[in-house]
């Protein structure tokens, strides 16, 4: 099965702002679906000082043509300067899924 199809991960803030960003990106039809997973913690090095913040973690599917797309607008929905956004190739997957995947996202619907 070729990597025809990807997670995308990225942060947010609070559950307020993953909330919209993925209800935006899924009535876009750029996502098929978002996972919110709050409660995580991040700990990560920005402007020379070490930060520990509370976020939520979006997990956005979707088919590797929406990926610059979906990269474009969820850049300017996010309110940080520098956005955690990162695509991991999904090698394996159930085919019925990962067409429902494609459907999803597919703009002539």
């Amino acid at each position: 099965m070729s990597a025809s199809h990807r997670l995308i991960l990225s942060t947010c803030p609070d559950e307020s702002t993953a909330r919209r960003i993925a209800v935006t990106l899924v009535e876009e039809r750029l996502a098929a679906c978002v996972n919110l997973l709050p409660g995580i913690t991040s700990v990560y090095r920005w402007e020379g000082r070490i930060h520990q913040d509370a976020e939520v973690l979006l997990v956005l599917k979707t088919p590797l043509e929406r990926v610059l797309m979906l990269t474009e607008r969820l850049r300017d929905l996010h309110p940080y300067d520098v956005p955690e956004i990162i695509a991991v190739p999904i090698t394996e997957g159930l085919p019925a899924y990962l067409n429902w995947m494609t459907t999803c996202t597919d703009r002539d619907d």
